[in-house]
């Protein structure tokens, strides 16, 4: 769920830097070159005060020329020059046919066409001109030109045109972005860090809830969510989970301590009733076919009861978790079943590492592996052989059942280890069906579990899986 939950709120918190930080970038790049332009303009409002009273043309005659207009159009030529020196900034003023006052550098003429034509055209009719469009850093080759009219006695007699390059421009902008790219970076780090937190504390109660309910499928009903943590609502929902489990406990507890009371009960009673029946047997006729059958359905009644009480306490008796000698421990169990095995003609052997360490109850593993192998005994021919392995994966310990019977299909496999589930086709073997049931419930004290899946061409593989670190 984080890895869902947190990647949306980074795109969201990106969309929203986004939307602050481009218009930023747009209105920075604005205001930046609207100084340019301002100073632009105070320079050729300059040069227009300058140019006022140099109305005369360059090749005028004596007659319309005075020395003081050629000493006023000597200083503009020189503030031009001087302006373009340091600067870099092309200036010049030009009558309004075009032709040139003075100008800075030499050659400069009114742009024919663009904005520099459209600047001029208008300062002749003796308006500001507009403002350039705007400049972008990876505009390499773009200008600022500003035009400003040169007003004698009301009339516009020459117009002050300056075209500036944009290279210190477009650095200045490039500098405010990367400066807005960093704060935008930055805050994007926090925002990150804000979501991980807050998802974090969002979603640990979750995390929680679904450790808990982990424990509580696998047997562990003692856990527990504290509800001290996260969103009011994961509280509240932590609580009602903490009330039902609470319930749920209880509920099984009255079922184990019923089914360990009526197993225990029952004994009594039916052990006095298998005891008459022998009694009985001793007054019929040697071979009775009636006695006989009653006496193996007491047997068969009593090994259930067993089983059920077995049952029940193992559901509720503790695992004692120890370090083990997993490979030991399954061998010496191998030794001991091996007798029956070759009363029976099965060839049962061992296979894997001499010693191989996990931790597990001995006494409930020793159990499980008992019913395991005597249930592979059971289904398995003459003959035929039945494989006890031991292997280390990793972290765990495995332990592999591997008989040659007739094995399950995909429906019985379903249901092996449900109480009293026998399938249907080995409702003559003796047992009670709550042999694996038992296995499973001792072995998830512990940690551990057990599966069990097809061992082609035939047969049935049992496996169970043991931690190798400390719980």
């Amino acid at each position: 769920m984080r890895t869902r939950l947190l990647p949306l709120l980074i795109v969201l918190m990106a969309g929203v830097l986004l939307a602050l930080g481009v218009p930023l970038a747009v209105i920075t790049a604005g205001v930046e070159q609207q100084k340019v332009v301002v100073d632009r303009i105070d320079d050729a409002a300059r040069f227009a005060a300058l140019a006022q009273f140099v109305t005369a043309r360059p090749d005028a005659g004596s007659a319309t020329r005075s020395p003081d207009e050629d000493e006023r159009r000597d200083t503009l030529g020189t503030e031009l020059a001087r302006y373009y020196d340091l600067y870099g900034i092309r200036a010049g003023v030009f009558y309004r046919d075009r032709t040139r006052m003075c100008v800075a550098p030499a050659g400069l003429a009114v742009p024919r066409g663009g904005e520099g034509a459209q600047a001029f055209s208008e300062a002749l009719a003796g308006r500001r001109s507009h403002d350039p469009h705007q400049i972008w850093p990876w505009d390499e080759g773009g200008r600022i030109p500003v035009a400003s009219p040169v007003i004698r006695d009301g009339d516009v007699v020459a117009v002050v045109v300056t075209d500036s390059p944009t290279g210190q421009l477009r650095s200045r902008i490039l500098r405010w972005w990367l400066l807005i790219a960093a704060g935008e970076g930055v805050a994007m780090l926090v925002a990150v860090a804000a979501a991980i937190r807050l998802t974090g504390w969002v979603l640990r109660p979750v995390r929680v809830l679904d450790t808990a309910s982990h424990d509580i499928a696998t047997g562990r009903m003692k856990a527990r969510v504290a509800a001290t943590v996260g969103p009011p609502e994961l509280r509240r929902l932590a609580r009602s989970f903490n009330e039902m489990a609470d319930n749920v406990e209880d509920v099984l507890e009255q079922q184990r301590a019923f089914v360990a009371d009526a197993s225990h009960q029952l004994r009594n009673p039916l052990a006095a009733l298998l005891l008459r029946i022998e009694l009985l047997a001793l007054e019929l006729p040697e071979g009775n076919e009636e006695i006989a059958s009653v006496r193996t359905e007491g047997k068969r009644l009593a090994r259930v009861l067993d089983d059920l009480l077995d049952l029940a306490l193992a559901e509720h008796t503790a695992a004692d978790l120890q370090l083990t000698d997993i490979a030991a421990l399954a061998a010496e169990r191998v030794g001991s079943w091996r007798p029956l095995a070759d009363d029976k003609g099965v060839r049962l052997t061992y296979e894997g590492h001499s010693a191989v360490t996990g931790w597990a109850d001995p006494v409930a593993l020793s159990s499980a592996l008992d019913a395991v192998v005597d249930n592979a005994l059971k289904f398995t021919p003459p003959g035929e052989p039945v494989t006890v392995a031991v292997a280390a994966d990793g972290e765990r310990v495995t332990v592999t059942v591997a008989d040659r019977g007739p094995g399950l299909t995909e429906d019985e496999l379903a249901r092996i280890g449900d109480r009293f589930w026998r399938s249907g086709r080995h409702q003559n073997v003796s047992g009670s069906g709550l042999g694996l049931s038992i296995t499973r419930t001792l072995l998830a004290a512990g940690g551990a579990t057990i599966a069990f899946a097809p061992h082609p061409p035939h047969g049935l593989k049992a496996t169970v899986t043991l931690p190798r670190s400390a719980p």
